[in-house]
Formats: C-alpha cells, sequence, structure tokens
C-alpha cells in the first residue's frame, strides 16, 4: 500500500470514529473532553469536524508545557518531576483534572514524545500515554509506535485516543 493510500485510510477511520463518538455520546446523553499534548487539540479537531459535535465536545485543553498541565489540570508539580510528563501518572492526572474541571462525563489524554527528537532510552520518539477518566474509573494505555515519524505519531495518537473514547462509553 502506498503512503499516500495509508494516510487516506488512517485519515477515513479518524473521521468514522470521529463519527462514532459523536452519535453514540449524543444518543447517550454524554459530555467529554480532551487533555492533549503532542496531539496539540487534533483529538478535539476530529471531533470538531463531525456535524452535531457541539452537542457532546465540551472544551479542548492544550497542554504543551509543563506549566499548562499544572495550571489547566491541576497536574501535581511533584509527579511531573518524579516520573516526568510522557507517564502513565501524568496521562491519569491529565484526564481527571479535564474531567474534573469540564464537568463532563469522560476526559480523554493523549502525552507523548512524536519526535523527531526528545527521546531517551527509557523514553524512546514514539512513546505515547493515554488515559480516559469516565464513571467507570480511570483507564491508562501505552503505546510505542516507534521513530515512524512526527505527524505518523501523532495521527496514530488521535485514533488510539478516539478508541479509548469510543470504549469508555461502553463500560
Amino acid at each position: 500500500m502506498s503512503t499516500l493510500a495509508a494516510d487516506q485510510r488512517v485519515a477515513d477511520e479518524i473521521a468514522a470514529l470521529a463519527r462514532q463518538i459523536v452519535e453514540r455520546y449524543s444518543a447517550a446523553g454524554w459530555t467529554l473532553a480532551t487533555a492533549e499534548s503532542c496531539t496539540g487539540g487534533l483529538v478535539a479537531g476530529a471531533i470538531t469536524d463531525v456535524a452535531g459535535s457541539s452537542a457532546v465536545l465540551d472544551r479542548g485543553f492544550v497542554t504543551y508545557s509543563n506549566q499548562a498541565k499544572i495550571d489547566m489540570l491541576g497536574v501535581d508539580p511533584a509527579a511531573l518531576a518524579e516520573h516526568g510528563a510522557v507517564s502513565e501518572t501524568v496521562a491519569r492526572q491529565m484526564a481527571e483534572g479535564a474531567r474534573r474541571k469540564a464537568g463532563v462525563d469522560a476526559a480523554v489524554s493523549i502525552t507523548g514524545i512524536a519526535g523527531p527528537g526528545g527521546g531517551s532510552p527509557e523514553k524512546p520518539v514514539g512513546l505515547v500515554h493515554f488515559a480516559c477518566a469516565g464513571p467507570a474509573g480511570t483507564v491508562h494505555r501505552e503505546e510505542r509506535f516507534g521513530e515512524i515519524g512526527r505527524g505518523q505519531v501523532r495521527r496514530a495518537s488521535v485514533r488510539v485516543a478516539l478508541r479509548i473514547l469510543r470504549r469508555a462509553l461502553e463500560a
């Protein structure tokens, strides 16, 4: 499959997932928020591409810096110092903070290293942590996409985040 065809397949899947989320959350009367670092608002953007998204998306937090994570989401500075921004602990705190601050049913968070730089042996380029806080609690997922390119890591992260949001409604 050509790169262009693969990119189109991913874009189509993201659009389909976003439509499913808007339809299912709307039918359930649920609202959601996003807390995004390495995706820079792409998850919220995918959702708002869908007509009717205003019924479900309350807000998106783009918290690229550690200070933004602290100020906007209430992430504990000690957790950032101990675990780093790209960690399960911080991803969980981001999702829980977004849910609490927005007063929504579910919130998804994404924090990772899209590259091309910034990686280390412990936290390589392509490492992304996700969390989703909802009525059933907070779930975490880690992905290691590898050095597939900044844009590819970000798009793959959007796809995973949307899948996680879809599952939150089913829990």
